[in-house]
């Protein structure tokens, strides 16, 4: 065994010689934006303000889904018991999609959900369900890691395209003659907080008639005049259209649905593994799922998602001004709450965390291989709750950590 081990301890050591070791830390408190955590290498917890989690309207502690899931415990009990095919289904499961199918009526015709435990499940369901053999498989470059994976687990043959090159795709999807075609994407991407070209790859999907796959994890909640996503702010509607939305980051619980023409919903209730061999997650989420939306769209989720963009423009204004004139780091073009600075190399990303870190903040360094080789970042993600003065106080610290590195 120590063979086995040795080979292991290896290949730590080759991540720790690349700066690419992953390291976990403990939460303490409740998800917000100052948060005890006890880290790696300290004794102590201590309290810093974070900008790194994907709860981007403040509502994972909100008291009034925090009342909900408690009630849905003591209504449901703890856990679901079984699969959604054997007992697991729940009055609460089964209200949530209908709520969340009505939600997508206005973009997708006959329109039903299915709700799963994690959105990497269902991105896992979805393609290894649609892409049979018979399929190929058109997936956008910069795809989430759960995308590529469900793609990979799919019988059909998979071709990548160039991030947002629509006449790539195109091309690509002229050349095939396949019976089954999916066009795959992100609707916001997660480490860049950039919005696909959504408006064009349906028209591509029209044109070549194909299934779009949209993940809109980071749009869900977000994005839209009540929060529906990608594509009520666009204003699209098609048959199409298979969407997977997050819930367990602007709507603040857990889980994830796909929802899809109604036939595409009763396949996947048959086909999709994911979904058909898991137990049901506890009814309590859904449940308490059903007060996050009613949030989401009501005018609290206006008022928030107003707040958020506030936010944004406030960063953006504040940390234009601190970066330094070398170009060594850049702000990526994002409207979004995800607003990644790019420094390049790994060790540069984990010196900017650790002197964050020592001003008492606490930004993500994100890494290859969840990017690409030379695009080492801070993942700054912005939420409503948020306070102007707070946003204030990481650009300064970011001024302080830039002119630091530029003079040592």
């Amino acid at each position: 065994m120590s063979r086995l081990l040795d080979g292991l301890q290896q290949q730590m050591a080759a991540l720790d010689a690349q700066a690419l070791r992953r390291r976990r830390q403990i939460a303490e408190t409740p998800c917000a934006p100052a948060q005890v955590l006890t880290q790696a290498g300290r004794a102590a917890p201590r309290e810093l303000l974070a900008f790194s989690s994907n709860d981007y309207l403040g509502l994972a502690a909100h008291p009034a889904i925090a009342a909900a899931l408690a009630e849905g415990a003591a209504r449901y009990g703890a856990g679901s018991g079984g699969s959604h095919l054997i007992l697991g289904h729940s009055r609460a499961h089964a209200q949530l999609e209908e709520r969340l199918a009505e939600w997508m009526a206005p973009h997708i015709p006959e329109a039903q959900s299915l709700f799963f435990c994690t959105g990497y499940m269902a991105n896992l369901a979805v393609l290894s369900a649609l892409g049979g053999a018979e399929a190929v498989i058109f997936s956008e470059a910069l795809n989430h890691a759960s995308l590529i994976d469900g793609a990979r687990l799919a019988k059909a043959r998979v071709v990548v395209y160039p991030h947002c090159d629509l006449q790539a795709l195109e091309a690509q999807l002229a050349a095939s003659d396949a019976p089954v075609k999916l066009i795959v994407s992100d609707a916001v991407f997660s480490m860049d907080g950039r919005i696909a070209p959504v408006a064009e790859l349906l028209a591509l999907a029209e044109r070549h008639d194909a299934w779009l796959v949209l993940d809109d994890a980071h749009g869900f909640g977000v994005l839209g005049a009540t929060g529906r996503g990608v594509v009520e702010a666009l204003g699209l509607r098609a048959e199409r259209l298979v969407l997977i939305g997050t819930l367990g980051k602007a709507a603040g619980v857990a889980g994830a649905f796909v929802a899809a023409h109604r036939t595409v919903i009763d396949y996947l209730v048959q086909r999709a593994r994911p979904y058909i061999f898991t137990t049901a997650a506890p009814p309590a989420i859904a449940h308490a799922l059903l007060t996050s939306l009613t949030l989401i769209e009501g005018e609290e989720g206006v008022h928030r998602r107003a707040l958020l963009r506030a936010r944004i423009a406030e960063f953006r204004a504040g940390v234009q001004a601190v970066l330094p004139a070398d170009g060594r780091a850049r702000l990526a073009d994002s409207s979004v709450a995800i607003q990644p600075l790019i420094v390049g190399e790994n060790a540069r990303a984990m010196q900017l965390m650790a002197q964050l870190d020592a001003l008492g903040l606490h930004v993500g360094a994100i890494r290859p291989p969840t990017v690409p080789v030379g695009t080492a970042r801070l993942r700054i993600a912005l939420s409503a709750a948020h306070t102007a003065d707070e946003v204030a106080r990481l650009v300064e610290a970011l001024g302080q950590a830039l002119s630091t590195e530029a003079s040592a």
